[in-house]
């Protein structure tokens, strides 16, 4: 039994929260998983002590009593509506730290322009952005615009809800080749008065600088480079590595520094276009919560849910120990998507500089289980339940899908 107080883990439902709960589980504190239902992935971990359905309502409503109920000294949350949510609360609710970012820096970081106008200011390299707003001459500015481009929308979670409202689906990224291109974009948009970012298309390597801050200084810091999305254009991290601590030395002193200009405390993700020939370093984002490839930095020792908990309910200030930087990290349905996307149905792939090998691909694909550098985001032999719970969601639905 330990003696360590426990954490309560909002939204367990996925990777990222399975992995939140592993962490601070194989350090000995006991955690209480939040789920939507108890088919979720992290309720199953073997460090999952106990879980609850959800309640209905804000958090603000339920949170304070869960608190009472298991006695927990710390909150986690993975989802940006939690974050959100959290922010707005106390920073403490008697005992319990919120480890959650507090809701003025929370907005710039979830407002993609607002973070590309202060990395600016610290000397970032950023991509030629344009916010269209209603009364502007499109045309003309279209007219300036370097093509290829990529619109993405600069606060999803703002946007998402109008819209539904409206009947438009919401795509995360689209690219954009031409002006004629462009101008049915915004003619799509222009119902609701409201358009996504429009970004010069940066070519490179995903790179990611992870970091966490306490008092404006990182204490502790990892890196990892994609090497596959979901979809295969960008998107989710479906295959990654570790960065050695030696190489974008000069670009995590930048990262560093943008975040605190951001006022920003705890984890974040910092997510550059990385151009190897070049040497430059495009930003595209700052992350603020826990990402998706947050399993690779476990697995090489870079603890952030640990950090976060060990400094401020332990109190600890120790410095936190080396990373290993061999490693690579595989997600494999979405991982498995991205194979099938590129060998049968290639005309999806929306970037068009995405270079097709599907021989090479394939083989890739079943030699890299082989490989003794690599590790699993949801299968792990110490903790076999929920790989198997996540099998066994996915044989059920393909055998709906057969029957209908």
């Amino acid at each position: 039994m330990s003696d360590l107080p426990g954490a309560i883990v909002l939204g367990v439902e996925n990777a990222i929260g399975l992995t939140v709960v592993r962490e601070l589980g194989q350090h000995g504190v006991p955690v209480h998983g939040v789920a939507r239902d108890a088919d979720a992935v992290g309720v199953a971990s073997r460090y999952c002590s106990t879980w609850s359905p959800r309640l209905p309502g804000p958090i603000s409503q339920w949170l304070p009593d869960l608190i009472a109920q298991t006695g927990a000294r710390a909150v986690l949350a993975i989802s940006e509506p939690d974050l959100l949510d959290l922010s707005s609360l106390p920073a403490r609710i008697g005992d319990c730290h919120i480890l959650t970012p507090r809701l003025a820096p929370l907005e710039k970081v979830l407002d993609k322009f607002r973070t590309l106008e202060i990395a600016d200011t610290v000397g970032l390299l950023t991509p030629q952005t344009w916010q269209p707003r209603a009364g502007e001459d499109f045309a003309e500015r279209a007219a300036t615009m370097p093509y290829p481009l990529v619109a993405k929308w600069s606060n999803p979670p703002e946007v998402q809800p109008i819209l539904e409202q409206a009947g438009l689906e919401w795509i995360k990224t689209d690219y954009i080749r031409t002006p004629q291109e462009l101008a049915a974009l915004l003619d799509r948009y222009a119902p609701i008065g409201r358009w996504p970012l429009i970004q010069q298309y940066c070519r490179g390597v995903g790179l990611g600088q992870m970091l966490y801050m306490q008092d404006g200084q990182a204490t502790l810091r990892f890196q990892h480079r994609r090497l596959h999305e979901w979809p295969p254009e960008g998107g989710v991290s479906t295959y990654c590595r570790a960065e050695p601590a030696a190489t974008h030395q000069a670009q995590m002193a930048l990262s560093e520094k943008l975040l605190q200009a951001l006022d920003w405390e705890g984890q974040a993700m910092v997510e550059y276009r990385y151009e190897p020939d070049s040497g430059r370093y495009w930003l595209m984002e700052v992350n603020g919560r826990f990402w998706g490839s947050l399993p690779l930095a476990r697995y090489c020792g870079a603890h952030f849910a640990w950090e976060a908990y060990r400094r401020a309910v332990l109190g600890q200030t120790d410095p936190a120990p080396s990373a290993r930087d061999d490693l690579r990290a595989r997600y494999m349905v979405p991982e498995t998507k991205r194979l099938a996307r590129i060998l049968l149905a290639p005309g999806r792939i929306g970037d068009p500089f995405f270079r097709r090998r599907p021989f090479a691909d394939l083989t890739a694909y079943l030699l890299d289980f082989l490989d003794p550098r690599a590790r699993y985001y949801v299968f792990s032999r110490a903790d076999m339940r929920p790989w198997l719970r996540d099998m066994g969601q996915i044989f059920r639905k393909a055998v709906r899908r057969e029957r209908r």
